[in-house]
């Protein structure tokens, strides 16, 4: 193409790519031209055309294709032409450049030096070129790059769409219990990307090809740019690089067609009457997918009556099977699941569903496998699979595999037959315990648990003989299970099922279950088919009851193996027994040292005075919990019962297994029900209700320790009242303590069975103290400590010393030697204020903080000497305490110098400011004591940061600014500046401290570049004066003039630093320079006071409504002399005044400076810090603004206050002040709106109130406020109030036509009818509908009730009807209590209910019983429909009745009860609702005042007897 055509002719105008020519086996894509003269490439073409019509994307014009379709179209030969031109040039240009090339090496460098510039023109030639066709490379792999990810998403969402479809329809044909597999396979789909590993890999490729030709432009440029680089680059690899042709066929296109591998089958199966399914995620190769419109159903399922059972299973990508596959209830469940209904399960059915079964071993009566018989078809089927899969020669074990714990491999438990096996002990040669790992070639001796019969055997290989012979006769016993075997096999879940005959124990708890049990066990139950009765389930077992029919007796009625074995007195049944001698009990813990510093953990925290520690530094209970572990899981996997407790005995040692699966040592403590034990762990201090089974003996090497846990309590304080712990004062300290590493002293001895008193520390002693941590937060108080005996502190020096002391210059070393010669006791500022090194002690905000000087910390430690001297010796005094005195406190066993904040009055708890800290303390009396005057004084000095101010406009700072100035900065070493040096706190200071990288950074920057601090406005002026006389109030004025030494008797000296109202005696400073800001001293009057309106009626603006309740109104005069007064104060005010300290004290009127930057008047209610309260005297509104915001002049004197402020007529604010929601409710409705207002009465002062009546729309706002009860009204006032008011104005009066706009008349219906009930002492059937507490609930009567119809439907028929047609039915316009009515129930379905009550109004909601069922829902309106009149004619099937006999028992504190009826337990709750499932009587007992019943189960008795028996009830 010549330079002179457009390089845009070679490109289509739809897909902007270039045309291409069509070369070798290549097709390109040629340009060819439409009947309306446009021109697009072929497959822009292909893309739009449909049916053979082609519409112009330009000219919209529609055109038939000819016979040949797109490729029938005419070629631009034009085009065409200009690329095939183009073509020849560029390959002319290659031939000449690699002539160039050939013939510059025979070129000497003389010569190359005179052709440098033909060089460098050349070069830059080569380069621009090489760069054009670098960008067009780029932009193409560009394109790629988005092709293939933009393919990627739409692989990932056409994969996940595609096996989202096939899991839903797979999971509709499932039963409720699919659900939960179908969460969890949808959950995978989130990492759906993993599987195309194909593209990922083309992703990369093309990223690092692109990072390459980046990379190579980079440089071509700067070669370009410097033509000189060219001899510090390869620059034949970088043109290499940029005119390196994009391969298209190189990338692999395909890869966004292939799938995932994963896919959904639904199978299914119909023997005979049953039904089996499996639902089942396979992993297959991915397969190339095509991209239908409507894909394909790829379940298959066959057609059957009755809803299926499924057995799930999920066939997974590992290599390596970590654990066995289940052997207890879950697999027992899953069995279930695939011949019998869910329905009709032994776990939630109202009857028990019985098997047939197969015991196939035996251990003991209480540990045996079973088999379904209903599988037998299944055990021959794998069976025959194991079989053929032994048979290969992948299964023989060689040299080079290893044996693992726990897994999977192939027995041969009798001849002939191979059975799975999982992996119990390993014991390989030369070692004597088993190991987890083990080459085939050094094993010596294997056991395996047969997965599918429940056997145990042991394998042992003969070592004597050689090793070929050895692994032939290892594979004639076992064989290995590769991956391929082991997906296959993972369809069949263990046959066995471990199960346990229910509350049988051993005639002889003491010596285990005899021979003779499990010979005539084995002997009952034989080898034939028994009948299992499924009761309930302990962990991994069964615990049911097996029958089994007599042989050679006339009768069929089969008898209970339990009973026959407790008949011939090999078994009895489970009750706790009574121990004839005191049981063997642990060692108990051993006490540390009084007054010995010691750490621990908390382990068990039931309040203060009842936890439990455990000391650290014993490493013997790391090792004995270890072992314990071992020891215990080795016994229960493999199967060993010598350890089992059958009847533990209360205060027996024992081993228990908790619910995390560990083993503790523990001691039974109590029998709480039935097969269930209360054990206190002794190591721990924790109880715990567990099962009998959960319990083994202890071995005596586990007796030798004594128990770790530790009883105790806070010493020195107690509860609140003085009696019980609170809840909030139990959880503060659980979560300041639990589970955390403390330090411990124990302060006194007590006997064993008491708590050991201790004082507990977070981290070390100088950490908080804990028992004062709840004393300061109000949840404990101290006790009276005894005042004849003191008890040292375990630490003789105080860690207040942890920050290092830097050093610092000759000077500061020299100033610290000379200051170390005297005690000083007072805080006195250094000559320099430049660069002081200081610690940050305490932070309350950035506006009042405390610093200790560094060069003053050997001051500091001869004060804590003198303070442990002079105080570690006095005892309690009786002291009036008062607000400024000065005292020692003893603080985390320190004494230290204080100052009471307040007085200290009937409390015994004083708050106390630590002087050389800062921060505030709360301590008991009996650790304060007089401070000797000679150490009266702080080394602690407030500090405020200068130059900012906080951000959002507010006049304090926000916890966050303090916060996170706190975290940063308390105990840091930092670097200070005193700004301006005065006699008031906090002083004025900038402070820096050093960051991550070790630079100096100003905090103020920080805090403002966090965006918690704004700056502050500065004065453009600074002045710098001698101190004048000014007012009284400044301190500044009482520097005293004549102060100074000879030397330097102009300079003005520093005040000695001095707290406020204290006197210390004068220490002659060191002179120093100091600039001193002037005070001025200024006064200003009041503006001229408003105009108050005339006494009636007058329409006015509200401007304002304050927080006392006053209404600031403006009349419509006054809001003209606004608009004219704020015109005048913006031409008057044009530069801004030059700003100086003011003595505030006497301004009244001033100006302020908006928000809105603009002047207005003011007046100054008060000053707070840096900050002011003032208020718009033309608007009435209220803010607290920045001091540099106002000034001490008044704007336009002439003119009186615009805005007049009112106060409402004879209503006083509920609680005598006004509250936050009634002002708002008065902002909403008044504030800048244009009401009516009647003035009542004028204020005898100008500026007082005026009284009035707001009319809203003619109503009174006094009316108003008073019905939200706001404000409260007296009646002489509301009557003297009507007698002055003027009458409503008249309205308008509305000639408004509802005709057609009201609806129906909804129906008013009478009451349900309740169901007839026999007489008195007569039983009859019942089905319990909703059960509110054990002796309350609701009865639906089946006699006479059950089959009620009406119009030839009952009522459910009927309501199925209503519900296909509901939205015909209109919603319930009116409430009234007890009116029936339909209810939408969380089902989508509506039910019939009775009103209740409206439990809200804004929204509105009903609460509504539904009279079928007895349970009550809340409910908005739009849920309501306005019930038939049919429905009223049955019945109601919920009759609420009071169970007699049995009453609620007390409860204690920890047990968790029904938050509506306290009374009762959520125990008894659930015991009843277990009691209730079988079939119940009932029969009426009184009818009134309450309808009272009693209830009894299938066998006759009385359905509470249980729960009396438990302790859950007792009898009424």
């Amino acid at each position: 193409m010549d330079r002179g055509d457009s390089p845009s002719a070679t490109i289509c105008r739809l897909c902007e790519e270039p045309f291409t020519l069509s070369e070798d086996e290549f097709e390109g894509n040629l340009p060819r031209v439409l009947l309306c003269g446009h021109i697009y490439c072929t497959s822009c073409l292909q893309s739009i055309q449909f049916d053979s019509v082609i519409k112009c994307p330009e000219c919209e014009v529609e055109l038939t294709l000819p016979e040949g379709g797109v490729y029938g179209l005419q070629e631009d030969s034009r085009i065409i032409g200009l690329i095939y031109t183009a073509k020849v040039n560029k390959m002319k240009r290659a031939k000449n450049r690699r002539r160039t090339k050939i013939t510059s090496t025979d070129v000497n460098p003389k010569t190359e030096e005179m052709k440098q510039p033909v060089d460098i023109e050349k070069i830059e030639k080569e380069v621009d070129d090489a760069l054009a066709r670098a960008a067009e490379n780029l932009a193409q792999m560009e394109h790629i790059y988005e092709t293939l990810t933009t393919g990627l998403a739409e692989q990932v969402e056409r994969e996940r769409a595609r096996l989202k479809e096939e899991i839903t329809r797979g999971t509709d044909k499932a039963l409720l219990a699919v659900q939960k597999w179908k969460d969890a396979q949808m959950s995978q789909l989130t990492n759906l990307e993993a599987q195309f590993s194909t593209t990922q890999m083309e992703l990369c490729s093309i990223q690092e090809r692109m990072k390459a030709l980046e990379t190579a432009m980079q440089i071509a440029r700067e070669v370009r740019r410097v033509p000189f680089l060219e001899q510090y680059c390869t620059l034949d690899k970088v043109l290499e690089t940029l005119q390196a042709p994009v391969d298209v066929q190189s990338f692999n296109m395909n890869c966004l067609n292939l799938g995932s591998g994963l896919s959904c089958v639904f199978k299914s199966e119909s023997p005979n009457q049953s039904l089996v399914l499996s639902l089942n995620m396979e992993v297959s190769i991915p397969k190339y997918v095509c991209r239908p419109r409507h894909r394909p159903n790829l379940s298959r399922h066959s057609s059957g009556s009755e809803a299926p059972d499924i057995i799930i299973e999920e066939i997974t990508e590992d290599e390596e099977v970590h654990a066995a596959p289940p052997t207890g209830p879950e697999l027992a469940s899953d069995r279930r699941r695939n011949f019998r209904r869910r329905k009709t399960a032994f776990l939630g059915n109202k009857r028990i569903v019985t098997f047939w079964v197969v015991v196939t071993h035996i251990v003991n009566p209480c540990h045996f496998y079973i088999h379904y018989v209903a599988e037998k078809e299944e055990n021959e089927i794998l069976s025959k699979k194991i079989k053929q899969f032994c048979y290969r020669d992948e299964c023989n074990f060689t040299f080079e595999d290893t044996v693992k714990t726990g897994s999977t491999i192939f027995g041969k438990w009798k001849d002939g037959l191979w059975c799975r096996a999982s992996v119990v002990e390993i014991f390989q040669r030369s070692c004597v315990e088993a190991v987890k790992v083990c080459p085939v070639r050094e094993l010596a001796r294997i056991r395996l648990f047969f997965i599918d019969y429940g056997y145990m055997k042991t394998f042992i290989i003969q070592s004597d003989e050689t090793t070929e012979s050895s692994l032939k006769m290892l594979n004639n016993h076992l064989r290995k299970v590769d991956g391929e075997v082991r997906v296959e096999l993972s369809h069949f879940s263990p046959q066995a099922i471990r199960c346990s005959l229910k509350d049988l124990v051993p005639h002889n708890p003491t010596k285990g279950w005899s021979k003779e049990a499990k010979v005539e066990f084995r002997r009952v139950v034989g080898t034939s088919a028994v009948e299992l009765w499924p009761l309930s389930q302990d962990r991994d077992t069964l615990l049911v009851d097996l029958r089994k029919t007599s042989v050679g007796q006339s009768s069929d009625v089969p008898f209970s193996v339990r009973e026959y074995l407790v008949l011939i007195a090999v078994a009895r049944f489970y009750c706790p027994l009574t121990p004839d001698r005191k049981p063997l009990k642990y060692y108990p813990p051993v006490y540390p040292k009084i007054n010995t510093e010691f750490s621990a953990v908390v382990c068990h925290i039931n309040d203060p005075a009842d936890f439990y520690i455990s000391v650290v530094d014993n490493m013997e209970f790391l090792l004995l919990s270890s072992k314990l572990q071992d020891y215990y899981n080795t016994t229960t996997v493999t199967g060993h019962d010598d350890l089992s407790i059958y009847c533990p005995v209360i205060g027996q040692a024992c081993v228990a297994r908790n619910d995390d699966k560990l083993w503790y040592r523990a001691q039974v403590t109590g029998h709480p029900e039935a097969r269930k034990v209360e054990v206190l762990n002794v190591d721990f201090g924790d109880k715990t209700v567990l099962s009998v089974s959960d319990l083994k003996k202890i071995k005596d090497e586990f007796f030798a320790l004594p128990s770790k846990a530790i009883q105790c309590c806070l010493s020195d304080v107690i509860p609140l009242d003085g009696k019980t712990w609170s809840e909030a004062c139990t959880n503060r300290f659980i979560s300041l303590a639990h589970h955390k590493l403390c330090t411990v002293v124990v302060t006194g001895r007590v006997s064993r069975t008491e708590p050991l008193p201790i004082r507990l520390f977070e981290s070390n002693l100088n950490g908080p103290n804990i028992a004062e941590l709840l004393v300061e937060e109000e949840l404990a108080c101290f006790k009276d400590r005894p005042k004849h005996k003191h008890v040292s502190p375990p630490v003789d020096e105080p860690a207040i010393w942890d920050p290092p002391i830097e050093l610092g210059s000759d000077q500061d070393a020299q100033g610290s030697t000379e200051q170390d010669d005297k005690l000083q006791p007072q805080l006195k500022l250094p000559a320099q204020l430049e660069d002081l090194k200081v610690r940050v002690c305490h932070i309350n905000s950035p506006s009042s903080f405390y610093i200790q000087l560094t060069q003053l910390d050997s001051q500091l430690r001869r004060i804590f000497e003198l303070m442990k001297q002079e105080c570690s010796v006095m005892e309690p005094q009786d002291v009036v305490w008062k607000a400024d005195m000065y005292c020692a406190a003893h603080i985390n066993n320190v004494w230290e110098r204080g100052q009471l904040c307040s007085d200290v009055t009937s409390s015994s708890t004083a708050e106390v400011r630590r002087c050389d800290y800062g921060n505030k303390v709360k301590l008991h009396v009996n650790n304060l004591r007089p401070l000797p005057s000679f150490l009266i004084g702080s080394l602690a000095l407030e500090c405020t940061l200068t130059d900012i101010r906080p951000a959002g406009g507010q006049s304090g700072w926000t916890a966050t600014a303090c916060d996170l100035l706190s975290y940063y900065l308390t105990g840091a070493s930092a670097v200070m500046t005193i700004k301006t040096p005065t006699d008031e706190r906090p002083v004025p200071v900038t402070l820096f401290c050093s960051n991550k990288i070790g630079r100096f950074v100003s905090v103020a920057d920080f805090l403002v570049s966090e965006g918690l601090a704004l700056r502050e406005r500065k004065v453009r002026d600074a002045v710098t004066e001698n101190p004048e006389e000014t007012d009284a109030q400044s301190p500044l004025s009482e520097t005293p003039a004549d102060c100074s030494d000879g030397n330097n008797q102009n300079e003005p000296l520093p005040s000695p630093v001095a707290f406020p109202s204290l006197v210390f005696p004068p220490i002659p400073p060191k002179p120093a320079t100091r600039i001193i800001m002037s005070v001025e001293k200024i006064k200003t009057e009041l503006y001229q006071p408003p105009e108050l309106p005339c006494l009636g009626h007058i329409q006015l603006n509200v401007s304002a409504i304050g927080e006392d309740g006053l209404i600031y109104v403006r009349t419509q005069n006054a809001e003209s002399q606004l608009l004219q007064l704020r015109e005048r104060i913006q031409q008057s005010m044009k530069t801004l005044p030059r700003q100086k300290p003011y003595t505030w004290k006497s301004v009244l009127g001033c100006s302020i400076l908006g928000p809105d930057m603009l002047w207005h008047r003011g007046q100054l209610l008060e000053v707070q810090g840096g900050h002011v309260k003032v208020q718009y005297v033309d608007c009435g509104l209220v803010e607290d603004i920045p001091v540099v915001h106002v000034y001490p002049m008044l704007l336009c004197e002439d003119i009186p206050q615009l805005c007049v402020p009112c106060q409402l007529h004879g209503v006083s604010p509920v609680g005598g002040r006004w509250q936050r929601d009634a002002v708002a409710l008065m902002r909403e409705m008044l504030q800048n709106r244009c009401v009516e207002m009647q003035v009542m009465e004028l204020p005898s002062d100008p500026r007082g109130p005026a009284t009035v009546e707001f009319l809203l729309d003619g109503l009174s706002l006094s009316r108003i406020l008073c019905h939200h009860k706001h404000v409260s009204r007296s009646q002489t006032v509301s009557v003297q109030g009507q007698s002055v008011m003027s009458p409503v104005p008249f309205l308008d009066n509305w000639d408004i036509d509802t005709k057609g706009l009201r609806g129906p008349k909804e129906l008013m219906l009478g009451p349900f009818i309740q169901p007839n009930l026999p007489k008195e002492g007569e039983q009859f059937p019942v089905r319990v509908k909703h059960l509110c507490t054990p002796n309350e609930l609701f009865l639906w009567p089946l006699e006479g009730t059950a089959d009620v119809e009406v119009n030839g439907e009952t009522l459910d028929e009927a309501l199925t009807r209503i519900n296909a047609n509901i939205n015909s039915l209109p919603q319930l316009t009116n409430f009234p209590p007890g009116a029936p009515c339909l209810a939408e129930y969380s089902d989508g379905n509506y039910y019939r209910a009775k009103l209740i009550k409206i439990t809200s109004v804004d929204p509105v909601r009903i609460l509504v019983q539904h009279v079928d069922f007895g349970s009550d829902d809340t409910l908005s309106t739009s849920k309501l429909r306005q019930m038939p009149a049919e429905l009223l004619q049955f019945p109601s099937r919920a009759v609420k009745v009071k169970v007699a006999g049995f009453k609620a028992t007390s409860t204690s504190e920890n047990e968790s009860v029904l938050p509506y009826s306290p009374t009762w337990s959520v125990k008894a709750a659930m015991a009843m609702i277990d009691l209730l499932h079988s079939s119940i009587t009932a029969s009426v007992v009184a009818q009134e005042p309450e309808l009272m019943v009693l209830l009894y189960n299938e066998d006759g008795e009385l359905v509470h007897l249980p729960l009396v028996h438990s302790g859950l009830a007792e009898p009424e």
